[in-house]
């Protein structure tokens, strides 16, 4: 198996557990953030503009390569469009990448190092939320359908 991918695999189930234990937290996600809240979306919009389009794209397409590793070690930013994995993962994981960045050993593997900054002092949960429905409205609606069910299941499994 292609180190790369397996290394994204691991991420993505080391993202998945992440989920698990971070759902029902105080301050945790809403059950499903909503693209179609147009004011949301409309919210989000500015500050994905402003803190996210630098490496994640203003159209939301990440850095080139994003799959290969660059010769720090790192990962280049994905995508935020349907031609990456944002949309696999529940909302309260993404949230929890967002506030805190990519942790070893919570929401990627461990000794994983990214250039994924914190937020948390940054953004408020609102505006945590808003900048992720604003990047959900983009998607096509099998991508959409697939991120709810995908976070509402994380939802059900953790009560």
């Amino acid at each position: 198996m292609n180190k790369g991918i397996f290394i994204a695999a691991a991420a993505g189930l080391a993202l998945a557990a992440a989920a698990a234990l971070f759902i029902g937290r105080p301050g945790a996600a809403a059950a499903y953030i909503d693209p179609s809240d147009a004011a949301l979306v409309s919210r989000g919009k500015p500050i994905y503009a402003q803190h996210c389009a630098a490496c994640h794209g203003a159209s939301m397409e990440g850095q080139p390569n994003w799959r290969e590793r660059r010769p720090d070690g790192r990962l280049p930013a994905p995508p935020h469009d349907a031609s990456g994995h944002t949309w696999h993962h529940p909302d309260a994981v993404l949230v929890d990448i967002v506030k805190h960045g990519l942790v070893p050993g919570k929401t990627a593997p461990d000794a994983y190092e990214s250039d994924m900054p914190a937020y948390e002092r940054l953004l408020s949960d609102a505006d945590v939320q808003a900048v992720l429905a604003y990047i959900k409205s983009g998607w096509p609606a099998d991508a959409l359908e697939a991120q709810k069910e995908v976070t509402l299941q994380r939802n059900q499994g953790s009560r």
